[in-house]
């Protein structure tokens, strides 16, 4: 997978503020990411991502979901647009809206998505609460492929949070949102540079890329023993 030596060219669909979308845009003006934005969608006229777009001058608009009947009327809209735009990478940057059948055919393994847990392990919707209700000592967000259900695509990368005793879900949201903002690009990275490969539920990364010779953890403990 990837775009070879041009630029990987990618579609943003955001319905927030944007803060991963803003990682994205930072780490593409770094050079950290042999990509670019060449559009940002959202389905929520008031939507801070519209502003970060502005301010970094990259194309956007406003889809409003609101405007049509049917979902696949509405992902019509969207698909038509990144096709327009010759997008090759879709990325889910807090889109609160469900990819249905008809998108994921237009992007099979192309639609990327962050979810702020270590999947399969809670899915869905307000998963720190979850993961402290559950009293997991490990959390954390994970990028992965969109597929037909809900947070069950394929994993590319995985980052992980520790749980302390004290947090709260707002302490526990921030720490895990510092770790989507580095995990992110990377991933993106990592397709651009074709090393992924998608075989059944596993994304197989090219060893080159693994950073196998720089760091290894055989595991990971919390609370960490004496």
């Amino acid at each position: 997978m990837g775009s070879g030596s041009t630029k990987l060219r990618l579609g943003v669909l955001a319905s927030g503020g944007g803060t991963n979308l803003q990682s994205i845009i930072d780490a593409c003006s770094a050079g950290d990411i042999d990509a670019q934005i060449v559009r940002v969608i959202c389905n929520n006229p008031n939507a801070g991502a519209l502003q970060r777009a502005e301010r970094a001058h990259i194309p956007n608009c406003c889809i409003n979901h609101r405007d049509f009947d049917t979902r696949t009327a509405f992902d019509a809209a969207v698909i038509s647009q990144l096709q327009q735009d010759r997008v090759e990478l879709v990325i889910l940057a807090g889109f609160m809206r469900i990819v249905g059948a008809d998108f994921i055919r237009a992007f099979t393994h192309r639609i990327m998505n962050i979810h702020p847990a270590l999947l399969p392990a809670f899915p869905g919707l307000n998963v720190q609460k979850k993961a402290l209700e559950y009293g997991a000592k490990f959390t954390g967000c994970t990028v992965h492929f969109i597929d037909a259900d809900v947070d069950t695509g394929p994993i590319i990368a995985q980052a992980v949070v520790p749980v302390f005793d004290d947090d709260t879900e707002e302490s526990l949201s921030a720490r895990i949102l510092e770790q989507e903002h580095r995990l992110y690009p990377h991933a993106i990275q990592l397709f651009a540079a074709g090393a992924l490969k998608v075989e059944g539920r596993r994304v197989l990364i090219d060893p080159a890329y693994a950073n196998t010779g720089k760091f290894h953890a055989s595991a990971l403990i919390n609370p960490p023993p004496a």
